[in-house]
């Protein structure tokens, strides 16, 4: 075939952000693979903090690069544009050219989304490993020197075993050094979180001396900043199991005082008042016992199932039945803010108009997985209710996009014909005969809401699923109100099918 007029192969163009100083030296280079929520603000500050080390976040999505690298950052996180900003370009850089990135670096942080499996064995309960096994086999193909490669990913239990023998699988005899380093972060405090750690957790076993040479590498690292006595060193497995716990121990909490929740509604109690009173126990303390429309987040449930997912695979059957009922208080919780809603209007809410004050699954991000408001979204749809959808911080192109991905839409309903997503909280009121408030933003506790009382339909209802607003106020306005578990005197109705309205 003849070849005389064919065209030269273009070469891939790569994003990487600009050096300030390209005649720099650094006193040594780390990589992540994986520019999300844990791979690039956990990359920040390790670059603020380490100023003589090179750190180089690489990711296979241009689009995600090209974000990093410009004003708009693709995640909002508090904090994460000043330290951005004082590290870009000088020991932090943003590239899409992964292979560079791994060439160019000693030790290489695994940072990709392992979701909750939706095929084949362990569907809906086990971790889908596809992203992570990619990406340890690039390693393998690529690399030009023996690596430190570390687990940030959240894995399954013995999960570095695996990468382990694909990593050695190279044809080249290079070694590689597998050690987990779990993150701990809360999305909306995750630069606080990571200035001031609870604890770092490194797991490595000690078989050779260039595992003990890659723990004390990175126990290096985490020195600039974190005292020594919070950097734990663990075995492997530990540290892959701690992680899992640690979001099943706190998903717990949340979905506790949820069921407890619905036990003060209907007996007169207040949530808020048994949550301070059980909290001053010192023995349980007071964190995560705020009670609510239900969690959310990237990490809780799917760290849940996958723990279920494992007993399941190891015998273990009640203790995975125990564990998943910690979803399913979780999932009932959502579904009972959903009847509350359509029973307080009159048992029917097609074609009403309920305003949704919160897309994003906790205040301070604008992260949706899993966020209740999807959830409570799907609820009110199918019974032909018509949504408009207000977040300070959610994209609408996310909104949208959350609606296919959980299938939020009854068949033969369309997104444009019942979903309006207005730029304000009174634009979104205008007209509706309720409000659910379903992500506690600061800003919705200031809302007017006597000029919000006057844009609705009477009789106005408001549901405060987070416990953020001043209920009592709101019911001199007007408003038909309903708090999580917080009936008040004289309103308390024993039925087991009747909602609490004060």
């Amino acid at each position: 075939m003849s070849t005389k007029n064919a065209k030269p192969e273009e070469k891939q163009q790569y994003i990487t952000t600009p050096a300030i100083d390209s005649n720099r030296q650094f006193e040594y280079c780390i990589s992540c693979l994986g520019a999300g929520y844990v791979g690039g603000p956990t990359m920040a500050m390790i670059a603020l903090k380490c100023p003589s080390v090179k750190v180089i976040v690489a990711d296979i999505n241009p689009k995600q690069i090209e974000r990093w690298n410009s004003e708009k950052l693709p995640i909002y996180e508090p904090g994460l544009d000043e330290v951005i900003k004082a590290c870009r370009g000088r020991n932090l850089f943003f590239t899409s050219d992964v292979t560079q990135a791994i060439l160019d670096s000693s030790m290489i942080f695994v940072s990709v989304n392992t979701p909750t499996k939706k095929y084949g064995s362990g569907a809906g309960k086990a971790a889908d490993l596809k992203n992570w096994e990619l990406a340890a086999r690039h390693i393998a193909k690529v690399s030009n020197g023996n690596k430190i490669v570390i687990e940030k990913s959240t894995l399954p239990v013995r999960t570095a075993h695996s990468m382990l023998r694909v990593l050695h699988a190279n044809d080249r005899g290079l070694e590689f050094a597998v050690l987990s380093n779990p993150e701990f972060l809360a999305e909306g405090t995750a630069i606080r979180d990571l200035a001031k750690p609870d604890r770092v957790l490194i797991g490595g076993n000690k078989d050779s001396k260039m595992e003990i040479a890659a723990v004390e590498k990175l126990v290096w690292i985490y020195q600039h900043w974190v005292p020594s006595e919070r950097i734990l060193t663990t075995n492997l497995w530990s540290s892959e199991l701690s992680k899992l716990v640690a979001n099943a121990f706190l998903a717990q909490r949340v979905s506790s005082i949820n069921s407890i929740s619905a036990l003060c509604e209907k007996t007169g109690a207040a949530v808020s008042e048994v949550a301070r009173a059980i909290g001053m126990d010192t023995r349980i303390g007071n964190r995560f016992l705020n009670a609510s429309v239900g969690f959310g987040g990237s990490c809780f449930q799917k760290d849940i199932l996958n723990l279920v997912y494992i007993c399941e695979s190891l015998g273990l059957h009640e203790v995975a039945e125990y564990w998943n009922q910690v979803v399913l208080m979780n999932d009932y919780q959502k579904e009972r803010f959903a009847r509350a809603v359509v029973r307080s209007l009159f048992n029917t809410i097609a074609e009403k108009k309920i305003a949704i004050l919160g897309f994003a699954f906790k205040k301070n991000t604008g992260d949706t997985r899993e966020t209740a408001s999807v959830y409570v979204s799907k609820h009110l749809l199918k019974e032909h209710a018509k949504l408009a959808i207000y977040d300070p911080q959610v994209p609408d192109a996310q909104v949208k996009a959350d609606f296919e991905e959980y299938d939020a839409l009854p068949q033969g309903f369309s997104f444009e014909n019942r979903v309006t997503l207005p730029k304000n909280a009174y634009d979104a009121c205008k007209d509706a005969h309720a409000v659910c408030v379903l992500t506690e933003w600061d800003e919705f506790k200031d809302l007017d809401f006597e000029k919000i009382f006057k844009l609705m339909v009477k009789p106005a209802f408001v549901f405060d699923g987070r416990n953020i607003l001043n209920l009592p106020k709101l019911k001199k306005i007007g408003f038909q109100v309903y708090g999580i578990g917080q009936p008040m005197q004289g309103h308390v109705q024993m039925d087991n099918e009747k909602t609490v309205l004060m």
